[in-house]
């Protein structure tokens, strides 16, 4: 397995699509039934398949990422060979970026000294999702890329 099992809660969400999974390989409800009790290591076979599948597409479609902690946020975008980012840390120790009130400090201090403002990019190695994933396994989430489109804008005007 490449990545990692999909949640019960995914599968739950892709169940149409994990039924459309098993009719490409002639297998339909009962003969599922019948694989899960007589043969459960090929049932766990194909649920990572089925989510090396997922997670594959997911991540060929990734272009914005985002990761909140108390003080620091890094937001993404990847393109196809690079991963570009913007990385906003609070001098204030007291700052937290999970709550509303901090985001709400940050949009009024954010070109202040009580900010510190990164921009890297760095190059994809060989395989550009099992990066994305890396990082999305450290916390990060995919988003629109609202919020690093507005702070780049910013930054480059």
């Amino acid at each position: 397995m490449k990545y990692t099992r999909l949640t019960k809660e995914q599968f739950d969400e892709l169940h149409p699509e994990f039924i459309n999974f098993l009719a490409t390989q002639a297998i339909d409800k009962a003969e599922w039934d019948k694989i899960k009790i007589e043969k459960p290591e090929v049932a766990e076979q194909e649920l990572d398949v089925f989510s090396d599948l997922i997670w594959e597409g997911v991540l060929t479609k990734a272009a914005y990422l985002e990761h909140f902690s108390k003080n620091i946020i890094f937001l993404f975008y990847c393109t196809e060979d690079a991963m570009h980012s913007i990385v906003l840390k609070s001098l204030m120790p007291e700052t937290d970026f999970l709550s509303k009130e901090g985001l709400q400090w940050l949009s009024d201090n954010m070109f202040t000294e009580t900010v510190e403002m990164q921009v890297g990019k760095k190059e994809f190695g060989p395989d550009r999702n099992q990066a994305i994933f890396d990082i999305i396994m450290q916390g990060a989430f995919l988003s629109d890329g609202q919020l690093y489109q507005q702070i780049d804008t910013i930054i480059r005007s």
